[in-house]
């Protein structure tokens, strides 16, 4: 991959020079390369992505838990379905149904119109998981996917009929994609970002691993301490940190050196 950096906002006062870090696939590479290496796509074309905080499943580790049982107890009369892109009707019926949801989610044309027929004639879906109340026969939710061989599957946006709240339907559909990508044998599902302490729901399976700007770590309290750190007004980075490094890596800039992802050898 080639790697950009894009200039943020700098505090110069207290030496922090931040930057976006942009990978540009090269021929070689496919798109589950550079989700491992810790990037998510910032572009639908699949030609563009950015490094950051994300949280992705091992599913070869994954084994139910008790709370992910009681999820799929609540959709129990809720059927699943496998779809490609190629063989999914975008009918004015459900675009619809997803604009209606986006704006009550996200806020009105957030996600405008346009932004949402783009989407689903983008390489970013590949296939979508429909969710079909087995009572009544009415589809509920909408899950859109990108996968790539057994080596990734991408939950992106997930719409749903916000009336099954009271049933946990959202968190009911990821759990349910977990389950079903476990089984197939998927090496990984990747869940998107985590900056908030909203966003650990996405933590809660077992083999679940977050990506902390150089390497997958499967501590959990660590990412709590750097959620927790972002709250404060912050004068270091990171990896200047030093309660940070001490109570993760035991003081040893060598040991977070070896630990990184990324290798590059200048021309």
């Amino acid at each position: 991959m080639k790697l950009l950096f894009s200039e943020q906002n700098s505090d110069y006062e207290n030496y922090q020079f931040p930057y976006a870090v942009w990978a540009i696939p090269e021929p070689d590479e496919t798109p589950a390369d550079i989700f491992n290496a810790g990037f998510l796509p910032s572009s639908r074309q699949l030609d563009r992505f950015y490094l950051c905080r994300q949280v992705r499943v091992n599913l070869a580790k994954f084994k139910p838990s008790s709370e992910n049982r009681r999820i799929l107890r609540k959709g129990a009369d809720i059927r699943v379905e496998l779809v490609p892109r190629e063989k999914f009707d975008y009918t004015p019926e459900r675009r619809t149904f997803f604009k209606t949801y986006a704006d009550i989610k996200f806020g009105k044309d957030v996600m405008t119109s346009e932004r949402l027929d783009a989407l689903f004639d983008s390489p970013i879906i590949s296939h979508l998981l429909l969710f079909t109340d087995t009572v009544g026969g009415k589809e509920i939710g909408v899950a859109t996917l990108y996968l790539e061989g057994k080596a990734l599957a991408f939950y992106y946006y997930a719409f749903y009929d916000l009336n099954y709240y009271a049933r946990n339907l959202g968190m009911f559909m990821m759990t349910s994609a977990v389950a079903l990508f476990a089984e197939r044998g998927k090496q990984h599902l990747y869940l998107g970002t985590c900056y908030s302490d909203a966003a650990l729901y996405k933590t809660q399976f077992v083999g679940a691993e977050f990506f902390n700007g150089f390497r997958w770590s499967t501590n959990l309290k660590e990412l709590k301490f750097i959620l927790h750190r972002d709250q404060k007004k912050l004068r270091q980075h990171l990896l200047e940190t030093y309660s940070y490094r001490d109570e993760f890596y035991k003081g040893d800039l060598e040991k977070i050196t070896a630990a990184s992802e990324f290798h590059i050898q200048l021309k």
